[in-house]
């Protein structure tokens, strides 16, 4: 299967061949070795190139949400195939927003509204399926508007942050 997809602003030929739970991943021309196991409700145990990662996974209209490493993705997949299946590449700047990428409680929130981030930088810190993850900025920035506050509980897709 071949399919375009996008992922934090960078449009990525991808070639998946093979059947569950093991798959052979071209990404750009990077061929990579794929184990991906279901381990929990929206958890999956993936292991990439003898490397183990454990990500969350929420189907979205047009692709996923996608939660590792304390980075929560935005991945938008279309078949390759299709008329205008390659979307252009956002503009540099811009805004960036940072969503719930699963249901859950906020624990902690590390940012304040006008403070520049880092990319990389944690944003919040969310408890889903009883394990706590930092969100972190998809690029550097200025928080812009803060919509978390700690102890609140949040649906899938719940804007928190937006970056300017």
């Amino acid at each position: 299967m071949k399919l375009a997809a996008s992922v934090a602003g960078r449009i990525l030929s991808v070639e998946v061949r093979g059947e569950a739970p093991r798959y052979s991943v071209t990404l750009d021309g990077r061929v990579l070795e794929v184990d991906l196991r279901p381990t929990s409700s929206g958890f999956a145990s993936l292991v990439v190139d003898g490397a183990s990662h454990e990500v969350g996974l929420l189907p979205r209209e047009g692709g996923w949400s996608v939660l590792v490493q304390g980075r929560a993705l935005d991945v938008q997949l279309q078949d390759a195939g299709a008329a205008g299946a390659v979307a252009p590449r956002p503009a540099a700047g811009g805004f960036a927003r940072v969503t719930a990428p699963m249901p859950g409680r906020l624990v902690k929130v590390l940012v304040e509204a006008g403070q520049d981030v880092a990319e990389g930088q944690g944003l919040v810190v969310m408890e889903a399926m009883k394990m706590e993850n930092e969100l972190r900025a998809p690029r550097a920035g200025r928080v812009k508007e803060l919509h978390a506050r700690e102890r609140q509980a949040v649906e899938s897709g719940a804007l928190l942050v937006v970056l300017e």
